[in-house]
């Protein structure tokens, strides 16, 4: 009975001993019951792919897709965002800048103003310090000539009385008077 059971399997594609010859892909006799479960593969597959794979990657794919757009929309909002904070600097520095130098020509205005007043009070001092300088050597002159006086007196009465002469003291006044007179 093994014989008989291993005789009806025995076909074209089998050899006696029950290997296959050659390809057992490529058997004439087995390619309807090979394209049989091909289709059955491909329907199952295409099921399984159309069911369960294929929704997941869409979902993947438009939730990237939406991510990309928001990120997009958040990255253009943010650089508006920097724009406007760029610009609300500038406009910042600059006025900072202007104020800096409101507050220099401020500072300097009243630099020059105090300046100004010592300056006047630094002339009004110099000129009553001048003043009273002159005026000291007012007096100082005026002394000075009046000793000039008494010293002329005293030699010209000394000189006559050395020449063998009689001092008068109109006589000298008189001469000293004259000369110191004449000579200013």
């Amino acid at each position: 009975m093994a014989t008989e059971t291993h005789e009806a399997t025995a076909g074209a594609c089998v050899d006696a001993g029950g290997s296959a010859i050659g390809m057992p892909q490529l058997c004439a006799d087995w390619m309807p019951n090979q394209v049989f479960w091909l289709l059955v593969t491909l329907v199952a597959i295409y099921f399984i792919l159309s069911r369960v794979a294929l929704p997941r990657i869409a979902s993947v794919l438009s939730e990237r897709t939406g991510t990309i757009t928001n990120d997009l929309g958040a990255a253009e909002e943010l650089k508006e965002r920097a724009a406007e904070a760029e610009g609300a600097y500038d406009k910042a520095l600059a006025d900072a800048r202007a104020e800096a130098q409101a507050i220099v020509a401020k500072t300097k205005e009243d630099i020059q103003a105090d300046l100004d007043v010592e300056l006047q009070k630094a002339d009004a001092e110099i000129a009553a310090r001048t003043a009273q300088s002159e005026k000291a050597i007012a007096e100082i002159r005026d002394n000075a000539m009046s000793s000039v006086a008494d010293v002329a007196k005293e030699t010209a009465a000394d000189l006559v009385v050395a020449l063998g002469g009689k001092a008068d003291k109109k006589a000298i006044n008189a001469a000293v008077k004259a000369r110191i007179g004449g000579a200013s």
